[in-house]
C-alpha cells in the first residue's frame, strides 16, 4: 500500500527527492522542508505526479 512519489522543488522546480508513503494514511498530496543545492537552501517540496 505503499506509493513511489518524487518530490519538487517550489521555487526552481527541480525533481530533487523520491521518497514512499502510505496511502491509506495520506490521501492528499505531501509537502516536506527540503534543503535544495540548486537553492542553496531549505525550501518547500511537493510531490509530483
Amino acid at each position: 500500500m505503499r506509493d513511489l512519489v518524487i518530490l519538487e522543488c517550489s521555487e526552481c522546480k527541480r525533481r530533487n527527492y523520491s521518497t514512499d508513503k502510505n496511502k491509506r494514511k495520506q490521501t492528499g498530496r505531501v509537502e516536506y522542508q527540503k534543503y535544495c543545492r540548486w537553492c542553496n537552501k531549505r525550501t518547500a517540496h511537493k510531490e509530483t505526479r
